[in-house]
């Protein structure tokens, strides 16, 4: 009789054990004796009971709970400053009445909130052409279809632009692609600043500004 009870300890794996408790949730509760008297290895303590080990979880998870909170708060906070910034920038362009004064603000703006290396607003000729060869090849060879690029560029590219050769630009361009009233450049000592994958939205309002507010006072 005891060889045939070994021998079905033996066939009892882990997994139908796992299994039997997940099919009997209250079995604790009809054995709430065995809480205390199962005992659970602990890297600090040898072993600790099955409630004590349990708590520890809990306590480990809120802690975790608490940092993401902490981190959610913190980019959030970030955002609404960054949303606030752009908010400011686009009523100091709308009130602008030239050209010198668009560009004085979004140098000003741009490199006091973020500390940009180069901030650079190049305006093209009626034809739609910049005085510099290079920024028309550049703008055909590297914007996207919603007319942005932003990451690293070889060095000959960048310079023209920024005058620079390292770090990484943003390069928006101002109305239609194929005929463009200005391309806003900026550069970053930062390399990984600028990314190809980076939301454009706040970006996109102050363009949509540029477009409609760069013709009007330019044939003002």
């Amino acid at each position: 009789m005891k060889h045939d009870y070994s021998d079905s300890l033996k066939a009892l794996s882990a997994d139908m054990v796992k299994e039997y408790l997940l099919e009997n949730s209250d079995f604790f509760i009809r054995h709430p004796e065995l809480l205390l008297s199962l005992r659970i290895p602990h890297t600090e303590r040898g072993t600790v009971s099955l409630i004590e080990h349990q708590q520890q979880n809990l306590r480990s998870r809120v802690c975790q709970l608490e940092e993401e909170i902490t981190s959610l708060l913190s980019v959030a906070s970030r955002n609404e400053d960054i949303y606030r910034f752009y908010n400011q920038l686009f009523f100091d362009l709308l009130e602008t009445e030239s050209l010198e004064e668009i560009n004085r603000v979004l140098v000003d703006s741009f490199k006091s909130r973020f500390r940009f290396a180069k901030v650079r607003l190049a305006v093209t000729d009626s034809t739609g052409q910049f005085d510099q060869p290079e920024l028309n090849l550049i703008l055909r060879r590297r914007l996207n279809e919603h007319g942005y690029y932003l990451g690293r560029l070889p060095a000959q590219e960048q310079n023209p632009l920024v005058a620079q050769d390292n770090g990484s630009v943003a390069l928006v361009c101002i109305g239609d692609r194929g005929t463009p009233v200005a391309l806003l450049a900026i550069a970053s000592n930062d390399p990984s600043h600028f990314s190809p994958d980076m939301d454009t939205m706040m970006l996109d309002q102050i363009r949509q500004l540029l477009a409609y507010k760069i013709p009007q006072l330019r044939h003002g």
